[in-house]
């Protein structure tokens, strides 16, 4: 029986919900510098992409583009950055993160800056943006 699934405190603590997707649940990082959303698979057992069952793999890569899409066609970004690294933080996720020339990490990785975390109006306008561009499939 696999294990049930709960988020990890951190990215608990790091992180608002979203969105529940086919795969994942969707997570905006508290971060106001990048638009930055986390993509969670609810496999309680998966710390690593290969954990994942072929069908959830696939499920997962077009989650990624959706994200992908829906944060291009909102922030116009340079770069949309892609990144499972998950040293810190073992649960399995997915960074999926809007990137421009002028922010404060470019062009080295956000997770080597710290974080503002959002005010509470800037943070609603943000997440009402996301669910607009990020609507259907």
């Amino acid at each position: 029986m696999p294990a049930p699934f709960k988020l990890d405190d951190q990215l608990a603590k790091d992180s608002f919900a979203f969105a529940s997707w086919d795969l994942c649940d969707v997570r905006v990082m508290n971060a106001q510098q990048w638009p930055w959303l986390i993509l969670v698979p609810r496999r309680g057992e998966a710390t690593e992409l290969h954990d994942l069952q072929p069908a959830d793999r696939r499920t997962l890569v077009e989650e990624i583009a959706r994200a992908s899409r829906g944060m291009d066609k909102l922030f116009r970004a340079e770069k949309i950055n892609i990144g499972m690294l998950g040293n810190k933080v073992r649960q399995f996720h997915v960074h999926v993160i809007a990137r421009f020339k002028d922010d404060p990490a470019w062009p080295g990785p956000v997770w080597e800056h710290e974080r503002v975390p959002y005010e509470t109006a800037a943070l609603a306008v943000r997440v009402r943006r996301l669910r607009e561009a990020l609507a259907g499939k």
